[in-house]
């Protein structure tokens, strides 16, 4: 005999569609997650979930959307910090590092799963890169304002810095993430990152 379900314990929500959507991948992994598992652990209908999200690939994206801005919402404090210019972009590189790093060692089940939500062409990337960059541009805006930075443009140099540390921070690197040398060399890139913006 199968048990009865609780009753719903109030009206349905994106955020609590998106809480048992997490829940349900962390169970099951990407590949055998469902949205019937979802709606299962919500106590509703499918259909239910669906009138919140219009298709199961909208709710995975909205999933890694709430996690990628929970784990990197630090960073906008650094960069809107007054400390001077290249000691922000330093730190914000390496707190995005730190970040990055802390997910694929402290829990490597999930952060398998979110990569396969987000592959490298999904708008979330895309969205979640552009994000970043703003963030960097604005650290360099203000060097370039104040004299630290020589002038340039800042979005099209935020995305070029992006990318020159990208063996930090992209999760296509991670396997490079437990070197013994790794500090080090993140310290002798950026080191040579700010020397070239001077």
């Amino acid at each position: 005999m199968t048990p009865r379900r609780a009753p719903e314990a109030g009206p349905l929500t994106a955020e609590a569609i998106i809480a048992a959507t997490e829940d349900v991948l962390r169970r099951y992994g990407p590949a055998k997650a469902t949205v019937v598992d979802v709606a299962r652990a919500l106590n509703v209908s499918h259909g239910s979930v669906y009138r919140h999200f219009a298709s199961k690939t909208e709710l995975r994206e909205a999933v890694a959307r709430g996690w990628l801005a929970r784990v990197t919402a630090g960073l906008a404090d650094i960069a809107a910090s007054d400390r001077p210019a290249p000691e922000r972009l330093h730190d914000w590189l390496r707190e995005l590092a730190v970040i990055k790093r802390r997910k694929v060692l402290d829990d490597p089940e999930m952060f398998a799963t979110y990569s396969a939500l987000i592959p490298g062409d999904s708008p979330v990337a895309a969205d979640h890169l552009a994000y970043l960059a703003g963030q960097v541009a604005r650290i360099l805006a203000d060097g370039m304002a104040s004299g630290e930075f020589r002038a340039a443009d800042p979005p099209t140099t935020a995305r070029a810095v992006l990318d020159a540390t990208s063996r930090f921070h992209a999760p296509a690197h991670a396997r490079e993430w437990t070197s013994p040398t790794i500090d080090d060399e993140f310290e002798a890139v950026v080191a040579l990152l700010l020397a070239g913006l001077a």
